[in-house]
Order: structure tokens, then sequence, then C-alpha cells
């Protein structure tokens, strides 16, 4: 059964497991080796059992501890040329250059590199099959191109960034720059941005939502609940939501058992 867990989501550090029993997977590090292996304790994770390390950009939240990981366990780093060239990963070991919009299999997970709008060099964001079952991570992206849709239009379990909500970004204390850069076109999904790519998939809604990255300054997890609530009401949607300090526990799409106890 594929499933995922984050040992945290937000602006200070990312970092999300993938596991499909024999193979385990770690999205991006933005944690210190240190803390990273003592939260992957805490999700009773073996850090020698990571087979590999994906990276979907080089901002540090994401690629600041993935070279002191890979040394610590021996897992190769999979990434973007781009993210290679970034300089970020120059005192890496073993590095596996992708190509953005690929499909690749590590161990019995097959992997697709999907191609963002967000301002770094060659960003990605990443789905995972597994027999049947098909798990999307997507964060980092400052709008939902038609590419994108496409290409989540199949996951049974989605992590989804809801970064910020617009108006506490406008009142917030980030400087100007800055606010521009996050609401940009190549910054981040605001709440409105992550609904509509919800409502945009009618039919092909996952079943399980993760709201993840979102901004402990300008956003709120009871401001991402209210703005659902009227989706989980009307639906099957199952929402869970991913902190900065714990991310969220192992979580699995659901079995066609428990599809069919609903329906």
């Amino acid at each position: 059964m594929l499933r995922l867990a984050s040992v945290g989501s937000g602006s200070k550090g990312n970092a999300t497991l993938v596991c499909s029993g024999e193979t385990t997977l770690l999205v991006d590090c933005g944690f210190g080796a240190r803390e990273m292996l003592a939260r992957l304790v805490e999700l009773d994770v073996d850090a020698a059992d990571i087979d590999a390390i994906l990276v979907t950009h080089e901002h540090s939240d994401h690629i600041g501890g993935v070279t002191a990981i890979s040394k610590a366990t021996g897992a190769p780093i999979y990434a973007t040329h781009g993210s290679i060239v970034s300089g970020k990963l120059e005192s890496a070991r073993r590095v596996v250059e992708i190509a953005s919009d690929s499909t690749f299999a590590i161990g019995d997970i097959d992997v697709t590199a999907v191609t963002v709008p967000h301002d770094a060099r060659e960003p990605v964001q990443y789905i995972f099959q597994h027999a049947d079952k098909q798990v999307g991570v997507l964060t980092d992206l400052g709008t939902v191109s038609e590419h994108v849709l496409r290409a989540y239009s199949r996951c049974d379990l989605l992590l989804l960034e809801f970064n910020h909500d617009l108006e506490m970004l406008r009142r917030g204390p980030y400087p100007a720059a800055l606010k521009r850069r996050v609401s940009g076109d190549f910054g981040h999904l605001n709440n409105q941005q992550a609904l509509a790519m919800l409502n945009s998939l009618g039919d092909d809604l996952p079943q399980v939502v993760i709201a993840g990255h979102i901004s402990e300054q300008n956003n709120a997890i009871d401001v991402v609940e209210s703005l659902l609530e009227p989706m989980i009401s009307s639906t099957d949607l199952t929402v869970i939501y991913a902190t900065q300090s714990q991310g969220f526990d192992w979580v699995s799409p659901k079995s066609d058992d428990d599809i069919s106890r609903v329906a």
C-alpha cells in the first residue's frame, strides 16, 4: 500500500516520505541532519531504509539538508539539471540527473517529475504510482497551469500547497518585494488558488487531500478549514492539515472497501 508522511511542512523546512512497503523515498530535506534523523524516529522510519532522495528545487527550505542526509544514509539524490547546477549539491557524492516531465522507476514505485511555475532554475513536483494507487506532492508553485492540472488529475491522495491567505499576506510583516514574490505567478499558491484547483478536478477530486506548506505568518489552519468546509460537507473528501513542527503522520489513499462503504 502506497502511503505518505511528512516530518515538517512550511517555510522553515520541508521533507516528505513516500513508502510502498518495499521502497522508501524522501522528497526534499530542508532540515539539518541531526534534526531530520530525530524527526524520522518519530515516524518510526529507519534512515538506512531510505532508497532515494528526490529534490523538487534548490530553495533552502527544500534542499538545505539533502546532501547531509544523503551522506548519512547512502541514498542517491535525484534532481533536475537546473537544481544540480544551482551549486546546492556540489558536495554530494551520488547524484542522478532526471529530466523534467519524465517518468522513471525507483524500486517498485513509478515517479513522474512534473514541471511547475516557481522561481527556481528547473523546479518540479512529483507524482508516485504503485499498483493501482497514485499519490501526488504539489507545493511551491505560483499558479496551477493546464499542464499541472492534467498531470495531477488522477491522484488518489494529494499533498497540496495552501501557502497564504491574500489578505493576511497584504497586512503582514513581509517587505513589499517579498509579498509580490510570494503572491506572483512564480511564487506560492494562495488558499483560493488551491481551492480552485480542487474544484477544477471535478469528478477526479482526490479521496484524501493534505493541506501543506501553510505559512505560519500569512495563513492559519482554521482559515483553510473554513474555506474547505463546504467542499468537505458536500463530498467524500478527507482533509488533513500539515504543520511546520510535526508535518503529518502516515496516511494512505482510501481502499476500495472504504469507498464502497461510503457509497
